[in-house]
């Protein structure tokens, strides 16, 4: 599998568990609300708390790298 391809998967599964998890919470929380004020929060929430993934090469190799807003720097993933 192509470096770019895993970590646009891993992006694509750190939001959606977010999101999932956000939007079920907003849900019990405020049963209220309209579904896609819901929606738009947990979306917009996720988006900033998921880690971001990249690739990166470097001479030969490329390197997936993640940045996550709780933990410091930048980490590689193997």
């Amino acid at each position: 599998m192509k470096p770019k391809f895993k970590a646009f998967l891993y992006n694509l599964l750190s939001f959606a568990t977010f999101f999932l998890i956000l939007r079920f919470s907003i849900n019990f929380y405020f049963p209220q609300l309209h579904y896609l004020v819901m929606a738009l929060a947990a979306a917009f929430t996720a988006t900033l708390l998921a880690p971001k993934f990249g690739v990166v090469k470097q001479g030969a190799s490329e390197k997936i790298l993640m940045k996550w807003i709780f933990l410091k720097g930048i980490r590689e993933v193997k």
